[in-house]
């Protein structure tokens, strides 16, 4: 039987940090050559890390990676070549992977279909690539082409198997949200049996800014059929050995390919094959059993992907603690759980700034939830300052109602308090507000808004009680986040008997009607249609068209649904538009 060995390399990498990059690869390179295999990939962009946004528009930054990549490259053997990516510049510059064997560059692919849109502006740095070659290893035709290109089914992968690949190596940079690992692999073990080939989807890992990445990496046969998969949101060699006959063996009982006339949905150049290695039949050791990772259920995938996006953002941006405001809410429960898990709680320290409507629960809570997570917890009552700014706006308020403009004062003497300490000390301050509350501007504007990131920012709030939960029941006798922060009303405490039911509507509505609006673009009357009472979609729209201001001052978050504020709606500020 002739086999051949596939490794994907499944790693973290950090945008702009060539050298540690390099280091990293060259480790993994090292590990291919002594499992023998014939192949290993790198994602989409090793070198530079992904996305690089405007360091593209420096030429010496093109010119580092270039140098860099061949470091790589000559780490290649007769007996291993490497797949890895990176910007190849000529004409113009490229999204590429490099193939090298035996020391040397044999070939370069440039990505072919450039995505523009959502989080994605490739066709703002990368110019179009035109061919798609097959490298023959060992052997065996095999493709490489990167992310966009698998997504096309009559794109790069068809081109490559009418020219001669068995094996398709697929290198990504792909950002998770709720749901898109399901959809991921569905769409490539239909690329592969559609082609009666194996495709290996290769994906990068780790926390770049909003974006997580969440590996998933997976290897389909000929028929669709999953051979081996890798873990979410971890690094990882996944290694396996395909049986390169079942290729042959499954096209001699499917004629259907033969009479398929593939028309290409792009301008490609005619594929060609470049002659790498032969088949060598030398026996090598057999592998460990590989298994098939089980996937995270859906609670616990965003629960990493938070975990990640916030350690990564932490340890990469060179913070080394965090600070978080402790209200006795949710909110700040689950960010302070989810710092503790991506940090250690020796680098949490959580601050709980009672006010003159703070109730002894609320201050009770925050000491349990501390207690539980092992954090540090400093406790700084804010009433003389607040008493200090009332006697301050006193001639300037007088004769108005008191309103908001009071009540947020308090939030704002929180976020000086929290800033200072972090101008102290140089701890990052983790903000706590939730998606559902940036929709409709229920935040404040150098208060609670004030950080450096924002852990749940695109969390609802009925999935941020679901993460809660979920924490909970993670195998501790006691849970971490008290009972008590589950089931009090949410309220931010700035008046006497406050609750945020007083000025939205229940979240359960409110949520859905959020999603509606602001992931999936729906009109009012669309809304209305479903089902929503006609109040609370005015009410949603008004306050989310609003509220853009806000958000754009408000600090980077993890990504996690479909449709992100911030990289992923993009709005004008100034705007007239109104649908009612």
């Amino acid at each position: 039987m002739h086999t051949f060995r596939l490794a994907l390399a499944q790693i973290n990498l950090t945008v702009g940090d060539l050298e540690g990059n390099v280091a990293k690869a060259l480790e993994y390179v090292e590990q291919a050559k002594e499992l023998a295999v014939d192949l290993i990939a790198f994602p989409e962009l090793t070198i530079t890390g992904y996305p690089p946004e405007d360091l593209l528009l420096k030429p010496s930054f093109i010119q580092a990676n270039i140098e860099a990549m061949r470091r790589v490259a000559a780490a290649s053997s007769k007996d291993v070549a490497v797949a890895v990516g990176f910007v190849d510049a000529g004409d113009d510059i490229y999204n590429a992977c490099a193939l090298a064997h035996d020391g040397e560059v044999v070939g370069v692919y440039h990505k072919v279909y450039l995505p523009n849109y959502g989080v994605f502006d490739e066709e703002r740095y990368f110019k179009q690539g035109k061919e798609c070659p097959v490298f023959v290893i060992n052997g065996v035709g095999v493709g490489l082409n990167i992310c966009e290109d698998i997504w096309y089914p009559s794109g790069p992968t068809a081109v490559q198997r009418d020219a001669g690949a068995d094996l398709v190596v697929n290198i990504n940079a792909s950002p998770y949200h709720v749901g898109k690992g399901d959809f991921r692999r569905r769409m490539v073990a239909t690329r592969a049996s559609d082609n009666e080939l194996y495709v290996a989807y290769l994906n990068t890992v780790g926390g770049q800014d909003e974006l997580v990445f969440d590996g998933d990496s997976a290897i389909f046969g000929p028929g669709g059929e999953l051979v081996a998969h890798g873990p979410e949101f971890e690094e990882f060699l996944l290694v396996a050995d395909l049986d390169v006959e079942a290729v042959f063996r499954s096209r001699l009982h499917d004629p259907r390919p033969r009479k398929a006339r593939r028309v290409p949905s792009h301008e490609a150049a005619p594929p060609k094959a470049v002659h790498v290695s032969d088949n060598t039949g030398v026996a090598r050791p057999a592998l460990p059993p590989n298994g098939v990772v089980t996937a995270l259920d859906p609670n616990g995938q965003v629960y990493r992907a938070l975990v990640v996006g916030t350690g990564d953002y932490v340890r990469k941006n060179g913070f080394r603690k965090v600070i978080i405001g402790l209200s006795g809410g949710i909110d700040s429960a689950l960010t302070a759980c989810v710092a503790s898990d991506a940090l250690g709680r020796e680098n949490v320290l959580g601050v709980t700034m009672p006010s003159r409507y703070s109730s002894e629960g609320s201050i009770l809570d925050s000491r349990e939830l501390a207690e539980n997570l092992g954090i540090e917890l400093w406790e700084l009552p804010i009433e003389p300052a607040h008493s200090a700014f009332e006697e301050m706006l006193e001639p300037y308020f007088k004769g108005t109602e008191p309103g908001v403009a009071e009540e947020n004062v308090q939030a704002r003497v929180r976020g000086n308090v929290l800033m200072a300490i972090s101008n102290k000390y140089g701890w990052l301050v983790l903000t706590t507000g939730n998606k559902s509350e940036l929709a409709m501007g229920y935040a404040t504007l150098y208060g609670d808004m004030a950080g450096g990131f924002a852990v749940i920012k695109d969390v609802p709030k009925t999935l941020v009680y679901d993460l809660a939960r979920w924490r909970n029941s993670q195998g501790h006798l006691v849970p971490i986040i008290p009972q008590a922060v589950l089931d009090k009303p949410p309220s931010a405490e700035l008046r006497p008997d406050q609750t945020d039911q007083d000025s939205l509507p229940p979240y359960p509505v409110l949520d859905q009607v959020v999603r509606a609006y602001v992931e999936e673009d729906r009109s009012y009357q669309n809304m209305v249609d479903m089902g929503f009472d006609p109040a609370v979609v005015r009410q949603v729209i008004t306050a989310a068209d609003r509220n853009e201001y806000k958000r754009r001052q408000a600090p980077p978050g993890v990504k996690i649904t479909p449709r992100a504020f911030g990289r992923d709606r993009r709005l004008p500020i100034t705007n007239r538009y109104r649908q009612f």
